[in-house]
């Protein structure tokens, strides 16, 4: 662990983990020995948290996005604290969905939470469900990112505690959507949000993830190191809505992976607005044949902001397909970063994928990178892939002048539009709606 020691952030959480002071790391509401299987994945966990390096520039996959500001934090593990007042938090609930779970600085916080088991859907905290479903569990939870090299999800996995679990049962449709909203309430912590997502046979299901804060004072600074696993068995079919909006002093570290059964499908649609710099990694594993994965994305960023997505897709059996739409819109002096990793093995005859990153600088200092990747290890497939890194169309603007429009209105509508393709793959109509009032107050230059 002396490789580490320069790490302010890292050996200090490592410390953390290895004294688990009381005061330090959460207590456990799980008895352990109840479940050795739970106290088997954070131990792995530790050790790999130990064994991983720090990501830097040098290293390929984070080549444009610096996170050293990170490394000089000494950011300890937030502690279940005060919830915030329902008044303050309710005008972040979705109306149309019937069962919410709110998270405070990664803790499960049942009086702001609403539970509600219709239609044999299982939906609460890890906590409560461990003893009830612990197979399910035990099968999933920590299973999706085994082989992955990955700091922040083994350290996430390390700090286990709560962790929001949905798990759709056979054959059944669950029409209302499932929102879990993490709140970050305290100044200059880390916190580990986590959900697992188990679609069974031939079942459906919506999910919203969802990240705000209400801060006293406003805008501190803290982390997010998020971890979210979907498991979709044959025929499962979940829609998953994820919604950034943190601070503008947040660090944001995510992880999500999917697994993909026989003809299951996946549908995604991820916003990012907020925090200081943000990383969302998502991986997708096709695991059989007809599976099949439609991805959209949208980062709206300015001021100095860095929003990076990484995804991978990757299509280990024949006849899957996957469809990806990513968009980033950069002011001021933003940066973004798309990188698209779609890998067809050699086993993945018939693959049917399609990948579209489309990016709009609003100023001369705003950046973009754009870095499509295709691996393809076999011969009968149909795969196609295209960015672009561009300011507004001159012609459109002309156009919309001589239908009479002021060159900044007909600018600040073709931004809006061009944020709002990407919303309208969203299903649910107040959610949909809250977001584009804000891209469309963000998009406003006066």
């Amino acid at each position: 662990m002396n490789a580490l020691a320069n790490i302010d952030y890292l050996s200090s959480l490592l410390q953390t983990l290895s004294t688990q002071n009381p005061g330090d790391f959460p207590k456990d509401l799980l008895p352990e020995n109840n479940f050795p299987w739970l106290k088997q994945l954070r131990t792995q966990a530790i050790d790999q948290a130990g064994q991983f390096k720090w990501p830097t520039t040098r290293d390929e996959e984070w080549r444009f996005t610096d996170i050293s500001p990170l490394s000089t934090l000494t950011f300890k593990p937030a502690q279940p604290g005060n919830s915030p007042a329902l008044a303050d938090v309710s005008p972040f609930f979705i109306e149309e969905a019937n069962n919410r779970l709110v998270f405070v600085d990664g803790f499960f916080t049942p009086e702001l939470s609403n539970v509600n088991h219709k239609n044999q859907l299982v939906v609460g905290n890890l906590a409560e469900l461990a003893t009830s479903h612990s197979d399910v569990i035990e099968h999933h939870l920590g299973q999706h990112f085994k082989s992955q090299k990955n700091l922040f999800s083994a350290l996430n996995t390390a700090f286990l505690k709560d962790c929001a679990v949905i798990i759709a049962p056979q054959n059944t449709v669950i029409t209302q959507p499932v929102h879990i909203l993490y709140i970050a309430t305290q100044a200059e912590t880390t916190h580990y949000p986590r959900c697992l997502v188990v679609g069974q046979t031939n079942s459906q299901a919506t999910v919203i993830e969802d990240y705000i804060a209400l801060q006293k004072p406003a805008n501190s600074s803290y982390i997010t190191n998020s971890v979210a696993e979907f498991s979709l068995a044959a025929n499962a079919q979940i829609r998953h809505f994820r919604i950034q909006r943190e601070n503008s002093s947040a660090f944001h570290l995510a992880n999500c992976a999917v697994s993909l059964d026989y003809a299951s499908r996946y549908q995604a649609v991820s916003v990012t607005l907020g925090a200081s710099i943000s990383r969302y990694n998502l991986d997708i594993g096709l695991r059989a044949e007809a599976a099949e994965c439609i991805i959209d994305g949208l980062a709206l960023i300015s001021s100095d902001q860095l929003a990076d997505t990484h995804t991978c897709i990757d299509h280990l059996q024949p006849n899957c397909v996957s469809h990806q739409q990513h968009k980033c819109i950069a002011d001021e002096g933003a940066h973004a970063v798309f990188n698209g990793k779609i890998i067809v093995r050699p086993d993945a005859q018939r693959t049917d994928s399609s990948q579209s990153s489309r990016n709009l600088l609003l100023s001369n200092q705003a950046k973009i990178d754009a870095k499509p990747q295709l691996e393809i290890f076999a011969d009968d497939v149909k795969c196609a892939h295209g960015a672009t890194v561009g300011q507004l169309d001159n012609e459109e603007i002309f156009y919309l002048k001589s239908r009479g429009i002021p060159e900044l209105t007909a600018r600040n509508l073709l931004t809006y539009a061009f944020g709002a393709e990407i919303l309208n793959r969203i299903s649910i109509a107040s959610l949909k709606h809250t977001l584009e009032q804000i891209v469309l107050n963000q998009t406003q230059h006066h």
